[in-house]
C-alpha cells in the first residue's frame, strides 16, 4: 500500500505520511468496523511510526525499508495497537506507550511496551523532534504528538475536525478531554494542522472556536 504525504517538508527532508488501515474497534462489549489513520514522520533514510492499527502489512510496505526509529502509540484502544508486536517484530523498533493505557494493552498483548510516552518525552527523526504531549480523556494514557517546526500535531483520538474524541466508554471522561484539548491543544498555533486517528485533517484554528458548543453538548 503506498502512503499519502501530507503537508510541508522539513529543510531535512522530513514529511508525513498517511496509511489507512481498516478492522474492528472492540471495547465494553461492543464491536465497530473502523479506518484507521496511521501515520509515518520520516525522510528517505528513518522514519516514526504513529499508531499500528489493525495490519502489519501495509504498514511495512509503506515504511518501504526505512530504519523505525520508534513506534509511537496514541492511545490503548485496540484499533491502534493491535499491530504493534507484528510491526516491531518485523522493523526491529521499540514501541511506546503511555504507562497510564497499561490495562488496555495488556487486554491485547501478554508482554509490557518497550518504552514509556509520558509528557515531555522528544522522539527525533532526521531534523524533526515530535513532542509528547499527555492528553488524557479518551483514554487515561491519550498522548497527542506535535511536531513544532513541521506544525503539526499528531492527535490520536483526543482531537477530530468537529470536536473530542468519545468518552462514553470505560476508562474516559469529558470533562477531563475538554480540559486537555483546552488547555494542550488550543495552546497550540492555530494554523497547526491536527492529523487524526480516524477521518479527515483539521487546523486548530478551525475548531477551537467551537469549544463552547462542545462543553454544552457535554460530548
Amino acid at each position: 500500500m503506498s502512503a499519502t504525504e501530507v503537508g510541508a517538508r522539513s529543510p531535512g527532508g522530513v514529511r508525513v505520511e498517511k496509511v489507512t488501515t481498516s478492522g474492528v474497534f472492540c471495547l465494553d462489549d461492543g464491536e465497530w468496523e473502523v479506518d484507521n489513520n496511521v501515520w509515518l514522520v520520516g525522510d528517505d533514510e528513518q522514519v516514526i511510526v504513529v499508531d499500528a492499527a489493525h495490519d502489519a502489512a501495509p504498514i511495512v510496505e509503506a515504511i518501504g525499508g526505512r530504519s523505525v526509529v520508534a513506534i509511537a502509540l496514541t492511545h490503548g484502544h485496540n484499533d491502534h495497537i493491535n499491530a504493534a508486536r507484528d510491526l516491531s517484530d518485523a522493523v526491529g523498533a521499540p514501541v511506546w506507550l503511555s504507562p497510564a493505557d497499561r490495562m488496555l494493552w495488556d487486554g491485547q498483548f501478554g508482554s509490557a511496551p518497550d518504552r514509556e510516552l509520558v509528557d515531555g518525552t522528544e522522539l527525533s527523526v532526521g531534523d524533526v523532534t515530535l513532542q509528547a504531549l499527555a492528553t488524557p480523556g479518551h483514554s487515561p494514557g491519550g498522548t497527542c504528538l506535535y511536531a513544532a517546526s513541521l506544525g503539526v500535531v499528531l492527535s490520536g483520538d483526543t482531537l477530530f475536525a468537529g470536536g473530542p474524541g468519545a468518552t462514553g466508554r470505560s476508562y474516559s471522561d469529558f470533562g477531563t478531554i475538554i480540559d486537555s484539548i483546552r488547555d494542550r491543544l488550543l495552546a497550540l498555533p492555530p494554523d497547526t494542522a491536527v492529523l487524526t486517528g480516524h477521518g479527515d485533517s483539521t487546523t486548530i484554528g478551525a475548531e477551537a472556536p467551537h469549544l463552547p458548543e462542545w462543553v454544552a453538548r457535554g460530548h
